[in-house]
């Protein structure tokens, strides 16, 4: 018999049998990988997918913890600022403010021994005060329970930690004990919302604090809005608050029912309290200056009067008002009807009469109404010397025109409740002669 030969090995072939040998055939690497057509390079899809998976960079603090850095690596605090001498430090500490030196004395022990305690003490002088200020408002995010006094610049412990309430003026409402709250000179900053009634600055803070950390932290800002009815007059106020690009935003609508064709001593006795002769509605520290309480009296103006007459005159006059049917909703004129702007603070104010229904008239149910609105920034709660808090309370200059802009924060504030809501009213400034008599003026009175 023909002895067959084994298959060559080249060609693919394989014996069985103890020992077999397994070939296969050469793979051209230009067929099992694409190429690309214009630079010639091998195109490996699988290291393409293999490149996409973890592997195991340092970057993360978890693996830090697995693989931590060889102590060869770490360098000292004292080797780092040996490394400039001591000239170009002080060169450096130079262009710092006292809050930067205290922050940077802060940070390690190498330039707490740079700087020495002389950059915490400086903070006491009293030329030093803003930028002590600014140094412990840096730690609000680590203090959540402890608010920051701005009187004797210290954080207190919060003695109504979570449970803060906005309290009318003539109750005591302490929310840190501050060994300072008894001087004279040394009063909690605070701005007037409507008579009997103020915001402490405190409550900024606890609003900004929980929006910009937790809850934990301070107070909802819901907390604080009230709806109240003033217990000296017949006017009702409701307060909202919202919080807009780290500002705290406020509306304080007021409202009461006024009699038609009033003379000048019965608006008095409608607008002003007797106490201060300040407005019962909310105003600002300018509302003195300019035409906001000119524009109040005119829109009282425009309140229709009742039928005059008796007998057949009253008759008559009956019988043209039901023919010609005038209109219930009064239309302000121009003098009164525009959206008003402080041009020393942010403040706005719209002036508006309503029909409204009154529950304690039965023979009258349906009354004209005013309604005050005003609409203001109260700043960013930093400090009570942030431009916004500061004049609104008369204590800071301010161009409203140039920081607002064509901005409205009437519009602003009404978008956070009612996204669809366009702004129909045009701006116009509260004092265009920038007029400054305050009480010796007679404008407003």
């Amino acid at each position: 018999m023909t002895q067959q030969k084994p298959q060559d090995a080249g060609k693919g072939g394989r014996r069985s049998g103890p020992g077999r040998q397994t070939s296969f055939p050469a793979i051209d690497v230009s067929e099992a990988w694409d190429r690309d057509k214009q630079t010639g390079e091998v195109q490996d899809h699988t290291e393409m997918l293999h490149s996409l998976t973890y592997r195991g960079s340092l970057e993360s603090l978890s693996d830090r913890a697995r693989f931590p850095v060889s102590e060869d690596k770490l360098q000292p605090g004292a080797k780092v600022v040996s490394k400039l001498s001591p000239a170009l430090w002080r060169g450096v500490l130079v262009h710092l403010t006292p809050a930067d030196e205290a922050s940077l004395a802060l940070s390690c022990k190498s330039f707490r021994d740079l700087l020495g305690p002389e950059a915490w003490r400086s903070l006491d002088q009293p030329e030093n005060h803003e930028d002590k200020i600014r140094f412990l408002s840096s730690m609000d995010g680590s203090l959540p329970g402890h608010l920051l006094c701005f009187s004797c610049s210290r954080y207190h412990l919060r003695v109504q930690r979570g449970q803060e309430m906005l309290k009318p003026t003539n109750i005591r409402n302490p929310i840190f004990n501050c060994p300072d709250m008894s001087t004279p000179w040394k009063k909690a900053p605070r701005t007037r919302i409507t008579f009997g009634r103020t915001l402490p600055f405190t409550f900024v803070q606890l609003a900004l604090r929980a929006q910009h950390y937790s809850l934990d932290h301070g107070i909802s800002i819901d907390s604080l809005s009230r709806y109240y009815k003033d217990r000296d007059s017949d006017w009702t106020h409701q307060t909202r608050y919202a919080i807009v690009k780290g500002h705290l935003l406020m509306r304080v609508v007021s409202t009461c029912f006024a009699a038609p064709a009033l003379p000048p001593a019965g608006q008095r006795h409608l607008l002003y309290s007797p106490e201060d002769f300040v407005p019962y509605f909310s105003v600002c520290s300018h509302w003195r200056d300019g035409e906001l309480m000119p524009a109040v009296k005119c829109a009282l103006s425009h309140i229709p009067k009742p039928l005059e007459g008796s007998g057949p005159q009253r008759l008559a006059e009956n019988i043209k008002s039901r023919i010609q049917r005038p209109a219930q909703l009064v239309t302000l004129c121009s003098e009164c009807r525009p959206l008003r702007r402080c041009p020393e603070c942010p403040t706005e104010y719209l002036i508006e009469v309503k029909l409204m229904e009154d529950r304690s008239d039965p023979a009258k149910l349906f009354k004209h109404a005013l309604v005050v609105t005003r609409w203001s920034d109260l700043g960013d709660g930093s400090s009570p010397s942030c431009p916004e808090w500061a004049s609104c309370n008369g204590e800071a200059e301010f161009d409203s025109f140039t920081a607002l802009g064509r901005r409205a924060i009437y519009g602003v504030f009404e978008s956070q409740f009612n996204p669809d809501h366009i702004p129909g009213q045009k701006i116009v400034s509260m004092n265009p002669k920038k007029e400054k008599r305050g009480e010796a003026g007679h404008n407003w009175y």
